[in-house]
């Protein structure tokens, strides 16, 4: 056991240990899968569903040191929860430091689950002080509305709500209604091209530039991830209005994400995101989804919730974003 997983705090028959690679994949899905009844956790989700052991390989390799901000808790030989750690920058120069972790229901309510959240503060609080973030550095959590023990127990440790996610679905492609209006005179819409990446970048990095709590998302960031068989924009000439960044989850080939609908403030309110997110919604079908999903704050300004659902988008779950100071 290494000093980056303590075990003194953990109930009796239980321990830490450091994540090992490969091996522990098919165990941590396990765990996954083994809290799905208890927290309702929804399967096919796009903020948190229920991955496959591929699927937190691909999450564990993307990690700062797998091996130390990610940790397993064991009980007689056999893993029964795990806690991950990451961080990243926001707009506003904000460091948010995030933990999340998972406890099979057996294990809970026995001090395992405050034994985890310890480690990660602890290792939180490190790591500020290794990067020199101290200063504008916060600690989060999440956990969805339905997650009861997590909740209970992120409050009493001194967490606070900040926002939240809700996920909604649309659950069959083939009803997705027609365009239902033109565009005003001069807008053309069409597929977005690799020399128009600046522009798709900057117009949804613009939407969100009063928007708080929001990671910041540089230009190579939007080429790594790029992925435009279902990305639609709009243009007035060569000034581009606004788009819908649509696609196919790697995963899961049924089910079509929109990413993003972003469209300028100065022409909302025109049809443009109605029209944008419908003929992303038809391409997501031409790609083979059968559903779509997408996500968007509880307390959005932008009255979005009303298009989405005009289009036969259905709320499902809320995501709860928690946070504390680091001190």
């Amino acid at each position: 056991m290494s000093d980056d997983t303590p075990g003194q705090d953990l109930p009796a028959g239980f321990g830490f240990r450091p994540y090992r690679g490969a091996e522990d994949h098919g165990p941590m899905a396990a765990v996954r899968l083994g809290c799905a009844d208890r927290d309702r956790v929804d399967a096919r989700s796009v903020v948190e569903g229920l991955p496959t052991a591929a699927e937190i390989a691909e999450t564990s390799a993307r990690l700062d040191e797998p091996s130390k901000n990610q940790v397993l808790v064991v009980r007689d030989g056999s893993v029964v929860g795990y806690a991950t750690i990451r961080w990243w920058q926001e707009r506003d120069g904000t460091w948010l430091y995030l933990h999340r972790g998972y406890l099979l229901p057996e294990a809970r309510d026995q001090g395992a689950g405050s034994a985890m959240l310890g480690w990660a503060e602890e290792r939180i609080r490190r790591l500020a002080a290794d990067h020199g973030t101290t200063r504008t550095a916060v600690i989060g959590a999440n956990a969805t509305v339905s997650e009861q023990d997590a909740t209970a127990l992120l409050l009493g440790a001194g967490y606070r709500r900040v926002f939240s996610l809700v996920e909604l679905e649309l659950s069959d492609l083939q009803q997705v209604p027609g365009p239902g209006g033109e565009l005003p005179a001069g807008i053309r819409t069409g597929p977005i091209g690799t020399g128009q990446y600046r522009a798709a970048w900057r117009t949804v990095v613009d939407s969100y530039a009063d928007t708080g709590f929001t990671r910041k998302w540089s230009f190579q960031d939007f080429v790594d991830t790029a992925d435009p068989a279902c990305w639609r924009a709009a243009w007035r000439g060569q000034e581009m209005l606004g788009v819908a960044l649509c696609s196919i989850r790697s995963h899961d080939r049924t089910v079509g994400e929109v990413e993003e609908l972003s469209v300028r403030t100065d022409r909302r309110r025109l049809g443009i995101g109605r029209i944008l997110l419908l003929e992303g919604l038809r391409s997501l079908r031409e790609q083979g989804a059968t559903t779509a999903r997408l996500y968007t704050g509880k307390a959005n300004p932008h009255r979005s919730y009303d298009l989405y659902e005009s289009v036969g988008f259905r709320r499902q779950n809320e995501y709860v974003r928690y946070r504390k100071p680091l001190a």
